[in-house]
């Protein structure tokens, strides 16, 4: 037991107790306070009523409380802690530190004007989302964010300077979906509510949201869109900065690029030689195009995700892939109205901390009944049944929400609350690869080509955004490069690299599925003829979602 051992005259105990505190004091006056979105998503309901500030002071305050708790967690010794806690001071400092890079280097509140309206979306969809509370409590929580959302894009008039052109057409583009969401979808995400008084003070907040983004909309077309002739890219210096303190990555970029190169040489080679196989006569591209046509009737979807989940859980029972904590399933469901547009696939998974509202939904975008048959037939080539495959494995089994499960036992406060992409969107990336590795589909090259589409997707989001934000690769390179390296469609190159020019770091699919298959290599080698692949995945799993190098010592790596 921990506390029978001292250092010096502090026993271990007093230590880890005063760690924790720190811990508890991080989260309630800084991570939380500036973020109540997030406090809602993780199930923490105690800044429900609360929003984001956006103005130049609540910047100014954010970064002043994030340097004191840095100089606190840096006080403290990492030899006096053990091994979890010393690992979680490194994740809390990485977080602090990344954060800062941010605010006062990157500033994307100077640069980003969606981030004030999509910000305020988010804010009102975590509360609508689940039903961790009665509607009409939920409803006071909308209420009480609605009513500071206006103050927003005063801060936003106030706070931008020059951004960068895309970034005001994305937030053009954007708008009238989010103006549809506080109009429809809103609304009738608590039509169950009956309380006259009640809905009478959400009409007004709502309708203050509505002209409050008509006018910033205004605002961006004919104020801001002819000023935005900044540069989205952050340089050499602060993408290896993003990656030290997001990711714990300190490979040079130049050897990052190498690796993205020879990961997306393997896969062009492996698709190739597979589509070659299925037909012959057609190009890497035409095959493609005959795989898209291979999806099953729209209102056979859900049924066709609901076997494909059946079979991958018994497969990975049967062949011992991962152990799976819940025998409860996802509930698969069509997607909420309010999310149709930014998603054809998701996992909501509960906080970690959440304690009502426990469910996990795995969403769908069906088709729209009002769409023609044209729009349904490009909608549906996206669940071809490659693809279906890849999603349902990446999402639910093993992917997300396997992960998820993990994390509710993660063995400390900040694992489940903090951790990286790398990890987590590695982890369902690699996963992919892995299940058909493992006999998945009976090696059928069909769900092959599926699984390497999506692979080479991540290779071009890889190798684009180090190019791009280093000063190598023009936007007009990047989309050309998507179509002619990573096999993809022109309305797909297009949509990624301008997501790219907004989130430099999206390597980090590629970047995690790497990174787990040389520490899967390297256990195997320690563990030698002891090795199980479940064990594996367990342990890895079992840390929660961390960078990388932390799982890497905690493997004993």
């Amino acid at each position: 037991m921990r506390w029978l051992f001292v250092l010096g005259c502090v026993p271990v105990m007093a230590m880890a107790q005063d760690f924790d505190k720190l811990v508890d004091r991080y989260f309630d006056e800084c991570h939380f306070a500036f973020s109540p979105s997030s406090a809602t998503a993780a199930g923490v309901h105690t800044f429900d009523g609360k929003l984001e500030d956006y103005s130049r002071a609540g910047v100014d305050r954010a970064a002043g409380v994030l340097k004191r708790f840095e100089r606190e967690f840096s006080a403290v010794a990492p030899a006096k802690l053990n091994a979890v806690a010393k690992t979680d001071r490194e994740i809390v400092l990485s977080q602090i530190h990344a954060e800062l890079l941010e605010l006062e280097v990157l500033r994307g509140w100077e640069r980003d004007p969606d981030r004030y309206s999509s910000g305020v979306t988010n804010a009102v969809f975590v509360i609508m989302s689940r039903k961790f509370a009665p509607a009409a409590e939920r409803l006071r929580s909308v209420i009480a964010r609605e009513r500071q959302m206006p103050a927003v894009f005063d801060a936003a008039r106030s706070n931008l300077k020059n951004p960068p052109r895309i970034y005001t057409e994305i937030a053009i583009e954007q708008m009238p979906g989010i103006i549809s969401f506080f109009k429809n979808d809103v609304p009738a995400a608590f039509s169950e509510v009956k309380d006259a008084a009640l809905l009478a003070e959400f009409h007004e907040s709502n309708r203050a949201v509505i002209a409050a983004l008509e006018a910033y909309g205004q605002f961006l077309k004919n104020d801001l869109l002819p000023r935005s002739k900044g540069d989205f890219r952050i340089g050499a210096e602060n993408y290896r900065k993003k990656l030290l303190y997001e990711e714990m990555i300190e490979t040079p970029l130049d050897a990052l690029l190498q690796a993205g190169y020879a990961d997306l040489h393997k896969n062009q080679e492996a698709f190739r030689r597979l589509a070659a196989q299925v037909n012959p006569k057609l190009s890497p591209q035409a095959t493609l195009k005959q795989l898209e046509q291979d999806y099953p009737a729209p209102d056979q979807l859900l049924e066709t995700f609901r076997q494909t989940l059946g079979g991958i859980r018994e497969f990975i029972e049967k062949k011992q892939i991962v152990t799976i904590p819940s025998q409860v399933l996802p509930i698969l469901e069509e997607t909420p109205p309010f999310m149709r547009a930014l998603t054809f696939a998701s996992m909501d998974t509960p906080g970690p901390f959440e304690k009502v509202a426990k469910e996990a939904f795995f969403n769908v975008t069906l088709p729209e009944k009002s769409w023609s048959a044209d729009q349904v037939r490009e909608h549906m080539t996206a669940f071809n049944r490659g693809v279906i495959m890849t999603t349902a494995i990446h999402e639910a089994y093993p992917g997300h929400y396997v992960q998820f499960l993990w994390v509710q036992s993660a063995p400390s406060k900040v694992r489940k609350l903090l951790g990286c992409s790398s990890n987590a969107e590695g982890w369902a990336h690699y996963t992919e690869q892995m299940m058909l590795d493992e006999g998945f589909g009976g090696n059928d090259p069909k769900l092959r080509l599926g699984q390497l589409q999506d692979a080479l997707l991540r290779n071009a989001r890889y190798i684009a955004g180090i190019e791009m934000h280093t000063g190598k690769m023009t936007f007009e390179q990047a989309v050309e490069f998507f179509q002619r390296e990573g096999f993809q469609s022109s309305s797909t190159a297009l949509r990624e690299v301008k997501r790219g020019t907004s989130d430099p770091t999206y390597l980090v699919y590629t970047l995690g599925k790497l990174e787990i298959l040389k520490l899967r290599e390297e256990y195997r080698r320690k563990r030698g003829a002891e090795f199980s692949l479940r064990e594996f995945h367990d342990r890895f799993l079992a840390q929660g979602f961390p960078p990388i190098r932390i799982v890497r010592q905690s493997l004993g790596l």
